[in-house]
Protein backbone atom coordinates (compact mmCIF):
# COMPACT_ATOMS: atom_id res chain seq x y z
CA UNK A 1 0.00 0.00 0.00
CA UNK A 2 1.88 3.14 -0.96
CA UNK A 3 2.34 5.91 1.48
CA UNK A 4 -0.19 8.71 1.42
CA UNK A 5 -0.06 11.20 -2.31
CA UNK A 6 -0.17 14.33 0.07
CA UNK A 7 3.20 13.28 2.54
CA UNK A 8 4.88 12.14 -0.40
CA UNK A 9 4.24 15.81 -2.30
CA UNK A 10 4.85 17.67 0.73
CA UNK A 11 8.21 15.51 0.73
CA UNK A 12 9.47 15.84 -2.75
CA UNK A 13 8.06 19.73 -2.62
CA UNK A 14 10.39 20.17 0.53
CA UNK A 15 13.14 18.70 -1.24
CA UNK A 16 12.95 20.61 -4.71
CA UNK A 17 13.09 23.88 -2.42
CA UNK A 18 16.35 22.36 -1.01
CA UNK A 19 17.66 21.87 -4.46
CA UNK A 20 17.17 25.46 -5.06
CA UNK A 21 18.60 27.00 -1.96
CA UNK A 22 21.55 24.71 -3.08
CA UNK A 23 21.59 25.91 -6.38
CA UNK A 24 21.65 29.63 -5.21
CA UNK A 25 24.68 28.92 -2.78
CA UNK A 26 22.58 29.08 0.15
CA UNK A 27 23.76 25.15 1.36
CA UNK A 28 26.27 22.23 0.06
CA UNK A 29 24.96 19.38 -1.66
CA UNK A 30 24.81 17.24 2.26
CA UNK A 31 21.89 19.42 2.69
CA UNK A 32 19.75 17.05 1.08
CA UNK A 33 21.04 14.10 3.35
CA UNK A 34 17.92 14.65 5.40
CA UNK A 35 15.53 13.53 2.74
CA UNK A 36 16.53 10.14 3.00
CA UNK A 37 17.00 6.98 5.38
CA UNK A 38 19.70 5.83 7.37
CA UNK A 39 20.12 2.57 4.37
CA UNK A 40 19.44 4.63 1.60
CA UNK A 41 20.78 3.27 -1.98
CA UNK A 42 21.94 6.27 -4.51
CA UNK A 43 22.59 5.58 -8.14
CA UNK A 44 25.13 7.94 -9.70
CA UNK A 45 25.94 8.00 -13.35
CA UNK A 46 29.52 8.63 -12.30
CA UNK A 47 30.19 6.84 -9.32
CA UNK A 48 27.90 4.24 -9.48
CA UNK A 49 25.82 2.16 -6.37
CA UNK A 50 26.33 3.83 -2.94
CA UNK A 51 24.93 2.42 0.00
CA UNK A 52 23.95 4.14 3.32
CA UNK A 53 23.55 7.90 4.26
CA UNK A 54 27.23 8.10 5.36
CA UNK A 55 28.26 6.70 2.33
CA UNK A 56 26.05 9.13 0.17
CA UNK A 57 27.32 12.31 2.44
CA UNK A 58 30.56 11.43 1.86
CA UNK A 59 30.66 10.59 -2.30
CA UNK A 60 27.53 11.53 -4.07
CA UNK A 61 26.56 14.64 -1.76
CA UNK A 62 30.79 15.26 -1.29
CA UNK A 63 33.32 14.36 -3.52
CA UNK A 64 31.14 14.13 -6.20
CA UNK A 65 30.09 17.64 -5.98
CA UNK A 66 33.63 19.37 -5.57
CA UNK A 67 34.59 21.68 -8.22
CA UNK A 68 30.99 22.09 -9.40
CA UNK A 69 30.01 24.96 -7.14
CA UNK A 70 29.28 27.27 -10.20
CA UNK A 71 26.98 24.69 -11.78
CA UNK A 72 23.19 24.84 -11.05
CA UNK A 73 20.61 21.57 -11.49
CA UNK A 74 17.44 23.29 -11.87
CA UNK A 75 14.13 21.16 -11.26
CA UNK A 76 11.64 21.23 -14.19
CA UNK A 77 8.77 18.78 -12.96
CA UNK A 78 8.21 15.92 -11.10
CA UNK A 79 5.28 12.89 -11.04
CA UNK A 80 4.22 10.67 -8.21
CA UNK A 81 3.31 7.43 -9.04
CA UNK A 82 2.45 5.37 -5.84
CA UNK A 83 5.80 5.30 -3.58
CA UNK A 84 7.81 6.14 -6.63
CA UNK A 85 8.50 10.30 -7.55
CA UNK A 86 9.91 11.14 -10.97
CA UNK A 87 12.27 13.97 -11.21
CA UNK A 88 13.32 16.17 -14.13
CA UNK A 89 16.00 18.63 -14.24
CA UNK A 90 18.67 19.94 -16.33
CA UNK A 91 22.52 20.35 -15.04
CA UNK A 92 23.75 24.00 -15.95
CA UNK A 93 27.16 25.04 -16.48
CA UNK A 94 28.89 28.21 -15.90
CA UNK A 95 29.51 29.82 -19.47
CA UNK A 96 27.79 30.50 -22.37
CA UNK A 97 27.47 29.37 -25.98
CA UNK A 98 28.43 31.69 -28.97
CA UNK A 99 24.67 32.24 -29.37
CA UNK A 100 24.48 32.71 -26.06
CA UNK A 101 22.22 29.32 -24.39
CA UNK A 102 23.16 27.46 -22.11
CA UNK A 103 25.62 24.47 -21.79
CA UNK A 104 23.24 22.26 -20.36
CA UNK A 105 22.04 18.72 -19.89
CA UNK A 106 19.05 16.57 -19.30
CA UNK A 107 18.53 14.83 -16.24
CA UNK A 108 16.52 12.26 -14.30
CA UNK A 109 15.99 11.06 -10.84
CA UNK A 110 13.98 8.06 -10.08
CA UNK A 111 13.15 8.43 -5.94
CA UNK A 112 11.27 5.88 -3.59
CA UNK A 113 9.57 7.63 -1.15
CA UNK A 114 10.18 5.67 2.83
CA UNK A 115 7.69 7.85 4.70
CA UNK A 116 8.37 10.49 7.65
CA UNK A 117 9.76 12.59 4.88
CA UNK A 118 12.28 10.52 3.40
CA UNK A 119 13.25 8.26 0.67
CA UNK A 120 15.10 5.55 0.44
CA UNK A 121 16.22 5.15 -3.22
CA UNK A 122 17.31 8.01 -5.98
CA UNK A 123 18.73 7.07 -9.23
CA UNK A 124 20.40 9.69 -11.53
CA UNK A 125 20.45 9.27 -15.14
CA UNK A 126 22.54 11.51 -17.16
CA UNK A 127 24.05 11.93 -20.44
CA UNK A 128 28.15 11.58 -19.81
CA UNK A 129 28.90 11.61 -23.33
CA UNK A 130 26.90 15.09 -23.31
CA UNK A 131 28.47 16.64 -20.30
CA UNK A 132 31.81 15.95 -21.36
CA UNK A 133 31.29 17.18 -24.88
CA UNK A 134 29.92 20.50 -23.48
CA UNK A 135 33.03 20.21 -20.45
CA UNK A 136 35.31 20.40 -23.67
CA UNK A 137 33.45 22.94 -25.63
CA UNK A 138 32.79 25.80 -22.81
CA UNK A 139 36.37 24.43 -21.70
CA UNK A 140 34.88 24.05 -17.85
CA UNK A 141 37.41 23.33 -15.78
CA UNK A 142 36.77 21.67 -12.55
CA UNK A 143 39.69 21.79 -10.14
CA UNK A 144 40.16 19.83 -7.18
CA UNK A 145 37.98 17.15 -9.00
CA UNK A 146 37.83 13.92 -6.87
CA UNK A 147 37.53 11.01 -9.29
CA UNK A 148 35.09 8.39 -9.30
CA UNK A 149 35.80 4.86 -8.96
CA UNK A 150 37.72 3.13 -11.57
CA UNK A 151 35.47 0.27 -11.74
CA UNK A 152 31.65 1.12 -9.88
CA UNK A 153 29.09 -0.76 -8.53
CA UNK A 154 26.77 -0.46 -11.86
CA UNK A 155 24.16 -2.68 -9.99
CA UNK A 156 20.37 0.16 -10.09
CA UNK A 157 18.60 -2.46 -8.12
CA UNK A 158 16.11 -1.42 -5.85
CA UNK A 159 16.32 -2.65 -2.31
CA UNK A 160 13.28 -3.69 -1.07
CA UNK A 161 10.90 -2.52 1.18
Amino acid sequence: MPFPRDEIEAAIQRYVETRKVIDDGGAGWSALAQYFTDNAVFIDPAWGRVEGIDEMKATVFGDAMVGLEEWTFPVEFYAIDGDNVIIKWKQVLPGKRDNGRNYEQSGVSTLIYAGDGKFRYEEDLLNMVHVLEDMRESKCKVPDVAMPPKHPNRDFSRPNA
